[in-house]
């Protein structure tokens, strides 16, 4: 995204790097285990995750399956979210994967 404006005859060019947030959503299998999380890098967080690299909650169930996921470009309206889906009961989730994949395929494939 880019941004310019002139001053005199001199135009200055102005270029904006947007950073991006991601809430998503793991599973272990189709209505298996659910994980909600949130990240500013997605492809390395879903390394650790699918890796089990770190002992956690993931490793534990074996949830490694992006099932679901959002982008935002502030880091509090991420956050706000993650814990808003975190507090959701378990069919309000899974309504939710289902509207956008109804399947649940491994988004994580798609990056």
């Amino acid at each position: 995204m880019s941004s310019s404006r002139r001053r005199g005859s001199i135009q200055i060019k102005y270029n904006f790097i947007v950073k991006s947030y991601f809430v998503y959503i793991l599973a272990s299998y189709k209505n298996g285990t659910l994980y909600v999380g949130v990240t500013g890098n997605l492809e390395k967080r879903l390394f650790f995750h699918q890796s089990d690299y770190i002992k956690g909650f993931t490793k534990k169930y074996g949830v490694h399956d992006l099932v679901h996921v959002e982008e935002f470009t502030n880091s509090s309206e991420a956050i706000s979210r993650e814990k808003q889906l975190k507090k959701w009961n378990r069919q309000w989730k899974i309504n939710l994967i289902e509207e956008d994949n109804p399947n649940w395929k491994d988004l994580s494939d798609d990056l």
